[in-house]
């Protein structure tokens, strides 16, 4: 019976873009883009999260029970994990593998959760999708899965400010027009950590 190899100490995150936004900004949807518009050879690569809901289908996630969830936890399997509005979410280890190999990878994160990451991998680059208000609630309501309260506690929460840590590479992509122009931009940053 082999051994398994031991996981692999954490990258400095050099080719990590951590990806922002509230909650209906169009990050799947933008993610959805930059897949259909990778090169072949390209070793860009977007990591799914783990969410103790079910995702419905409009996003890359793994749906587990809070049980699920924390014995993962427990065994050390996420790379990143957070809580927000109730739920559980996190990014597997697997992301250090792939940084490893040499691709670059993005991951939808958490505000809230950025000085965390920051530590982790501290050359990453944070990215923000952000989104006119006004723009951004038509986009919750659209989706459904929220009553009234609850989108107006999120459009409070997109207006809340957030700790950038210092010496953290940060930019901002308005998603307030066609969701191809803001995905081209973050393919663009994507190609840029490849390049090095």
């Amino acid at each position: 019976m082999t051994t398994p190899a031991p996981p692999l100490p954490p990258a400095d995150g050099a080719r990590l873009i951590y990806l922002m936004g509230a909650s209906g900004s169009g990050k799947d949807t933008l993610l959805r883009w930059l897949r259909a518009h990778l090169r072949a050879e390209e070793p860009v690569l977007v990591a799914h999260r783990y969410i103790t809901r079910d995702s419905g289908g409009t996003e890359d996630a793994l749906a587990l029970t809070p049980e699920e969830f924390a014995r993962r936890a427990a065994l050390g399997c996420f790379a990143l994990r957070w809580a927000s509005h109730g739920l559980q979410y996190g990014i597997g280890i697997e992301i250090d593998t792939w940084l490893a190999c040499g691709a670059a990878v993005i991951v939808n994160g958490s505000r809230e959760h950025l000085e965390a990451a920051h530590q982790r991998y501290p050359a990453l680059t944070a990215v923000e999708i952000t989104v006119d208000p006004s723009v951004l609630a038509q986009r919750l309501a659209g989706r459904g899965r929220e009553s009234a309260d609850q989108i107006q506690e999120r459009l409070t929460r997109a207006a809340q400010a957030f700790a950038i840590p210092p010496h953290c590479a940060y930019t901002r992509i308005s998603n307030d027009a066609a969701h191809d122009v803001a995905a081209a931009a973050l393919l663009g940053i994507a190609r840029q950590a490849l390049a090095g």
